[in-house]
């Protein structure tokens, strides 16, 4: 027999399908920015081996030319993200959801069986949990990289302004490079995430899109689980 049980709340699901489509917005908006002063290539000996995007990709996606529509579409989406972004932190924060989510003393070991179990060299399910050590990383991780994001896009922004962030991060260019870095972080992080997403199959989008999930009548539930592991360690 199977049951019916809630993961995520009416909040987190808001809150991570409001983010998905402002987070695209950003990235495609700063490609028509980084067009304009496309800088980063891997050189040898003053040859150029690698850019990140050559023309025909500027051409394909219709991005070149667009510097002022990229600027507008970034600034203001970027106080949507951070918006949406302080919000959410503030409702982890006051909700006590932030235990399931901050890393703890087991979660480097636990993301390391996610990773082998993932790989196939770990035959044994792993532990029922709300998020495990490889979610708790990366979930955390990328709220991380958005609180850097808007500081070093800040710093590049307003460069005069705000000038002891830019010296902060090690003047403009290092700032840009880090916001660069950050981005191309992003669309590594949509991958895996997708990926993750349909690997794990049906039951777990639906608890993202309604809240709830099946489990079996064998599977203890999310809080009895962790009631229980807090008593094994204790």
């Amino acid at each position: 027999m199977t049951r019916l049980e809630r993961k995520h709340s009416l909040a987190t699901r808001v809150f991570h399908w409001v983010n998905a489509p402002i987070l695209f917005v950003m990235i495609w908006s700063g490609l028509l920015i980084y067009w304009a002063n496309d800088v980063y290539q891997v050189r040898l000996g003053g040859r150029t081996l690698i850019r990140f995007f050559p023309d025909l990709f500027y051409r394909w996606l219709r991005l070149d030319h667009r510097l002022a529509e990229g600027m507008a579409w970034h600034f203001t989406f970027m106080w949507l993200f951070a918006l949406n972004g302080a919000l959410y932190v503030a409702y982890t924060l006051a909700s006590g959801k932030w235990r399931y989510l901050l890393p703890n003393r087991h979660t480097l070991a636990e993301a390391w069986q996610v990773v082998r179990h993932d790989l196939g060299l770990r035959r044994e399910p792993l532990p029922r949990r709300k998020f495990n050590g490889a979610q708790r990383l990366a979930y955390t991780g990328v709220v991380a990289m958005g609180a850097a994001s808007l500081v070093t896009g800040l710093a590049i922004y307003k460069p005069v302004q705000l000038a002891w962030i830019t010296a902060l991060l090690g003047g403009y260019e290092a700032a840009r490079l880090g916001h660069f870095a950050l981005a191309i972080g992003y669309v590594l992080f949509f991958v895996v995430h997708l990926a993750q997403v349909v690997r794990a199959g049906w039951n777990n989008f639906r608890a993202m899109v309604i809240g709830v999930e099946l489990a079996s009548d064998e599977e203890a539930p999310y809080e009895r689980v962790g009631e229980r592991e807090a008593v094994a360690r204790a």
